[in-house]
């Protein structure tokens, strides 16, 4: 068995979409990034990846690369679950928490729970996810950006 842990932080601006744990979240501003920005599924893919001691998606999906450009988070996902199986792992489960001051995420944990349940193949009660508020405290207290951590634990199956 191994675990890893993931973070990712992103600002957030106006006139971009918020994408949450793969989902559409409706809000007034989105995270900001080269790629979608997602930084649930962003914490989600280095932990997997460094589970699996395969450096971190910095690495495998370059800001710098063009390619990557509003990429799809749970694309990179699909190809790190591809990974983990092809080495002869399994994910055993996943522990989240989005930490954000608004919008108000829980109603919409259940569905980010389905969306990367969905893309790693496993039961949606493997899947975690949490939110903090920020208290008012840093940048994510005032609204500035959001942050997620995640840890995961996977067992060799072959």
């Amino acid at each position: 068995m191994r675990i890893g842990q993931g973070y990712d932080i992103h600002p957030l601006r106006e006139g971009r979409r918020l994408i949450l744990g793969g989902i559409h979240i409706p809000h007034s501003h989105g995270l900001d990034g080269h790629s979608d920005a997602d930084a649930l599924v962003h914490a989600v893919c280095d932990a997997l990846l460094g589970a699996m001691g395969e450096g971190d998606i910095g690495g495998k999906y370059p800001s710098s690369d063009p390619r990557f450009k509003d990429f799809s988070s749970l694309s990179m996902l699909k190809e790190i679950a591809e990974t983990l199986a092809n080495k002869g792992f399994r994910l055993v489960n996943l522990d989240t928490v989005i930490l954000a001051q608004a919008p108000r995420l829980g109603p919409y944990l259940e569905e980010m729970e389905n969306s990367m349940a969905d893309v790693l193949k496993v039961d949606r009660d493997q899947i975690n996810v949490k939110v903090k508020s920020g208290e008012g405290l840093g940048m994510i207290g005032r609204g500035e950006g959001m942050a997620a951590q995640a840890v995961c634990l996977i067992e060799k199956i072959s």
